[in-house]
């Protein structure tokens, strides 16, 4: 009986196995899949999760559900995350702030390369540097020598610790030589709303995101921060021309479960992303928002990130920047 008892539970283990492997995927989903954005609504993040969510619901035929959950630079979110079973039916959408957090934040409840599976990444834009109106400032060489003349009187607003945009200040404060003092918010739109109210000077944001309140005149653009002029910016010198030769930052996406999640269901998922992206009208629509698809296996986004990793490390050594 023993022996008999011991080759059921074997076989009921084995078919436990057997349905978190390519059985299991085949079939995923079968209910909603929850998709956690650690960022505030109306942000890139939260912007580009809901078309994903939405061809994926309808390629897929179940439901995929943003929620967003930000806070404390993007931790609470994502621990959320990482503390989900790992079956495929809770996904995390990442970005540049996770790997820089990586150094910037030591002592989170999770280590990104640890807890985490990367699935996919989603897609990448430059990012714009604005004023308010009100800055007497019209090209970034102006603003550089007000902020010299004025040291530490002028603000420049984030979302956040370890957020592309608080990154990209740090470092054009360190390429710069200037001292502008970093004013953090819970979230994109937050800080967005600073600045086109007056109460901060200056923001690094992503270009679909901020471009419609530049064409408004709500905000003055001074520099993009790619390696060229954007198409959608032709007449905005980057950083780069402006006076800081150089500099460039980028923000991107991306998407990771939690460790542990099959392999089968991670592949499929990249699968089905990376055919999503691929689809022209996504393409048109990103590249008229001035966002680019970015498309790798999960080995390939693996190796991105841990370079990423490395990179805003550096970046974080060299700035000094703090999360605060």
């Amino acid at each position: 009986m023993v022996a008999i008892f011991r080759c059921a539970v074997a076989g009921f283990i084995l078919a436990l196995m057997l349905q978190t492997g390519p059985a299991a995927a085949q079939d995923y989903p079968t209910r909603s899949v929850k998709i956690i954005v650690p960022f505030g609504a109306g942000g890139p993040a939260d912007v580009f999760a809901r078309v994903l969510a939405q061809h994926l619901s309808d390629d897929l035929k179940q439901s995929f559900i943003v929620e967003d959950r930000p806070g404390a630079g993007s931790i609470i979110g994502t621990d959320a995350v990482a503390k989900s079973p790992p079956d495929g039916y809770t996904l995390l959408v990442m970005s540049n702030t996770h790997t820089t957090n990586e150094s910037l934040i030591p002592n989170k409840p999770f280590e990104l390369m640890r807890d985490f599976v990367p699935v996919a990444p989603i897609n990448y834009s430059d990012l714009i540097m604005v004023v308010h109106p009100s800055v007497p400032a019209k090209t970034l060489a102006e603003f550089i020598a007000l902020a010299k003349k004025d040291s530490g009187k002028l603000n420049y607003a984030s979302s956040g610790a370890g957020t592309p945009y608080h990154m990209a200040g740090e470092l054009f404060k360190a390429m710069s030589g200037t001292n502008i003092v970093h004013v953090p918010h819970k979230a994109s739109g937050e800080a967005r709303n600073s600045v086109i109210g007056g109460h901060v000077q200056m923001m690094f944001d992503a270009v679909p995101t901020m471009l419609p309140n530049v064409m408004a005149g709500q905000v003055r653009a001074l520099a993009t921060t790619g390696k060229t002029r954007g198409t959608l910016t032709p007449d905005i010198p980057t950083v780069a021309e402006g006076g800081v030769p150089g500099y460039e930052a980028t923000i991107w996406l991306g998407m990771m479960a939690p460790k542990g999640t099959p392999a089968a269901i991670v592949d499929k998922l990249n699968a089905e992303i990376r055919r999503i992206v691929a689809k022209p009208a996504v393409k048109d629509a990103w590249q008229k928002q001035g966002a680019s698809p970015m498309v790798m296996t999960p080995a390939e986004f693996d190796a991105y990130l841990r370079q990423d990793i490395e990179k805003w490390a550096s970046v974080v050594q060299r700035s000094g920047a703090k999360a605060q």
